[in-house]
């Protein structure tokens, strides 16, 4: 609900909200600018009636005399028929300038505020400023949500690049969008008179005597204001002997006789008036221009959420599900529900509905939300779920728990889930489904499972165990759609290993150079590679296969290489051609994102840790490591003679400052180990590392993982802390498989 919410008016509010918050951006600045130019105003130096004295030696018939917010005292005066103005200088009230307002500010100033379309505008600029509050209260709601709850608010925001854009700038101008969409409202009220402003109230009005006037510098209610308290001052009109003076300071307006210079009367300003004055200074900075320059950063916020919130909304219609032969759910053998936040859960249930309907099933797919009443052919429901945050329902899925309660339903189900490792409460959502299906007296066709980042090795495993409880094979070979490919060359190979039975390379890839025979347009203006980071993932296919295989990068394009660690397993189609891949033979990958598993922005100390092939994104951040942050790396191989991983890379980093201390440990060895061992022995100087507020970053197999987990809560329980907990305030990171 929230999604749609914030969705519907954000697509069509988009270009209205976006002109609304760059033309306020720019006039944002003008109160800055205007305060900076302005000769500054000192209490007690010059009073209003000097001030008008002087002005009135300079010009015979006076309009007014004004202060703007910004301490400019402009002079309105008549020659004649011709009217002008004049900046004044506030400590001698001479001429200093014409004053001449800007007729670009006045143009952006009439597109903020009606779009240059008198009344119609008024209301489509009052309806954004709306739109816009109902965009930044459902934004905030929603991102709370995605990062666990508001006292999460603050952790690393994961995603594609695209979605953290948007977060992100959300999360930094939420205060300034907020408090001006609310004021923007509250003057487009008032503007249409729906809102009281205070100007219409009636004041209380009285006449001069009618004497002859005295000189404006003799005026003693005058004499009495000092200039920085001036907000107005009112010329009697010179054809009406009983006109008066009106004085309007910030605490009300008060009538002076012209004659004798005595106060006739004081009206303090309402508190309506008060309030819109109040309102109008925090929306537009007038008068507090530091409130204004952030005002207008916070604006500039917007049009980085229409473009990429147009992205966002274009990449999940393109991924809305187009599943063929979908039966209808009372004529279907097998239910399938999906619960999705994004749409990419929906891609793996269309997988599996593909080789459902091959071994001949009748399948129904719906979200989990559509779960009916009744299902009277159905054999088995199979139930596909993301996790959204930390174990929120996602949006699909936001209404199963309630229908399930009031459900009489009992069918055998397989609980599927889908995650990230890395967040405290992995697949948290479809281990409460599969609680909650238990207590309602389910049968588990198969055990709960979890799939971690959408990893298509795993589905076809839990493929191939659910074929064994239906009695025939089920092939799952999901391949989600992929970007576009790159062509490289592999340029570059070390091998190890071997001689521990442990084949592991290390492969350099570039783009393919420029050879005669290609066109004379890429030979001219050769291909890029694309952007990724070290701690991404480039997926590879190898021949023959439709599912990409994912290896950690230990490189970043700004080095011009594509770097990756392959250790070849048995029977593995992918470790295997990459293993006997010679050099300049090629590959197409593609970048997969990975901005979960990176080291974050503080001085903290670093604790790297990994085994095997899980060294290469931690050697990625080793040599990015210019700063010389204090790095700790934790490794474990076999033996130091076939397999030490980076060796001389390691020493490298070790001699520049980039490496601090290297622990490594082999386990074919005399009196040899594991990582986790090195961990546990090194107990008290971890602990130190982490009272300074160490980040950890683990890569490697699902087991040394679960070993090096236990060994740093052991370290951890004295301080009061766990994995876990450091794993929610992001300092515990994991790229596991």
């Amino acid at each position: 609900m929230l999604r749609q919410i914030h969705s519907l008016p954000g697509l069509i509010a988009a270009l209205l909200v976006a002109v609304l918050a760059l033309t306020g951006a720019v006039l944002s600045v003008q109160p800055a600018l205007e305060r900076f130019a302005a000769p500054s105003v000192v209490t007690g130096t010059i009073s209003v009636a000097a001030l008008a004295e002087a002005a009135r030696a300079q010009h015979a018939e006076i309009d007014k005399i004004v202060q703007t917010a910004s301490g400019s005292l402009v002079v309105s005066y008549f020659e004649g028929d011709k009217a002008g103005a004049d900046l004044l200088d506030p400590a001698t009230g001479r001429v200093v300038a014409p004053h001449t307002p800007s007729t670009t500010i006045r143009f952006i100033t009439n597109l903020h505020r009606s779009l240059l379309v008198g009344t119609a505008g008024r209301v489509a600029a009052g309806l954004g400023a709306l739109a816009m509050v109902v965009l930044t209260v459902t934004g905030a709601m929603m991102l709370a949500a995605r990062q666990g709850g508001w006292l999460a608010w603050l952790r690393p925001i994961r995603g594609s690049a695209r979605q953290r854009w948007h977060a992100q700038a959300g999360r930094l101008a939420i205060v300034g969008l907020m408090l001006t969409a609310m004021t923007g409202c509250f003057l487009s009220l008032t503007s249409f008179e729906l809102i009281p402003d205070g100007s219409a109230e009636p004041v209380a009005t009285s006449s001069g005597g009618g004497g002859e006037r005295a000189s404006v510098g003799s005026l003693v209610a005058l004499q009495a204001v000092d200039l920085a308290d001036l907000r107005e001052l009112a010329f009697p009109y010179a054809a009406d002997p009983t006109d008066t003076y009106r004085l309007t300071t910030a605490a009300g307006v008060t009538q002076i006789d012209a004659a004798t210079g005595q106060a006739l009367s004081f009206q303090p300003h309402s508190t309506a008036r008060q309030l819109y004055e109040m309102i109008y200074m925090l929306h537009t900075g007038q008068g507090l221009w530091p409130l204004g320059l952030l005002l207008g950063l916070s604006a500039l916020a917007v049009p980085v959420f229409a473009v990429t919130g147009a992205m966002i909304w274009w990449q999940r219609r393109r991924s809305l599900p187009r599943i063929t032969d979908n039966r209808p759910a009372a004529a279907a053998d097998t239910i399938i529900l999906v619960g999705s936040e994004g749409n990419s859960t929906w891609g793996f249930a269309r997988t599996l509905h593909a080789a459902l309907t091959q071994a001949g099933h009748k399948v129904h797919a719906a979200p989990m939300n559509a779960l009916a009443p009744a299902y009277p052919k159905a054999a088995r429901m199979l139930i596909l779920t993301a996790t959204y945050g930390d174990g929120t329902a996602p949006a699909s899925a936001s209404g199963f728990l309630a229908r399930l309660d009031r459900s009489a339903l009992t069918l055998p189900v397989a609980v599927l889930g889908f995650g990230d490792r890395s967040f405290p409460r992995f697949c948290g959502f479809a281990e409460d489904i599969g609680a909650a299906l238990a207590k309602k007296g389910w049968p588990a066709l198969i055990e709960i499972d979890r799939i971690d980042r959408q990893s298509a090795q795993s589905f076809a495993l839990w493929g191939d165990r659910l074929g064994t409880a239906l009695g025939h094979a089920l092939t799952l070979a999901h391949v989600a759609e992929r970007p576009k490919t790159t062509a490289l060359e592999l340029v570059k190979r070390v091998d190890y290993g071997a001689e521990v039975q442990a084949p592991t390379a290390i492969l350099t890839f570039r783009l393919p150079g420029a050879a005669a025979g290609r066109p004379l347009w890429e030979r001219l203006f050769p291909a890029s590679l694309p952007p990724f980071e070290a701690g991404d993932l480039v997926g590879i296919l190898p021949p023959g296969s439709t599912v990409p295989r994912y290896y950690s990068l230990a490189s970043s394009a700004r080095e011009g290489v594509l770097e990756i660690c392959v250790r070849k397993q048995p029977g593995g189609l992918c470790s295997g051609f990459l293993n006997d891949l010679p050099l300049g033979g090629r590959i197409d990958g593609f970048i997969k994102a990975n901005p979960a598993f990176r080291p974050n922005a503080t001085t903290a100390p670093l604790i790297l840790i990994g085994a095997g092939a899980g060294i290469a994104p931690l050697m990625g951040f080793l040599r990015a490591n210019r700063t010389h942050r204090e790095a700790h790396l934790y490794w474990g191989g076999r033996s130091p003679g076939s397999d030490f991983l980076y060796r001389e890379d390691l020493a490298s980093c070790m001699a520049d400052g980039r490496l601090t201390a290297l622990n490594a440990v082999f386990s074919r060895v005399a009196a040899g180990g594991y990582v986790q061992d090195r961990l546990a022995s090194d107990g008290p100087h971890l602990a130190a590392l982490l009272q300074r507020g160490a980040q950890i970053m683990v890569c490697g197999g699902r087991e040394m993982s679960g070993g090096v987990s236990q060994a740093l809560d052991a370290i951890l329980a004295p301080m009061g802390l766990s994995t876990i907990a450091l794993k929610a305030s992001g300092l515990y990171l994991e790229d596991v498989y």
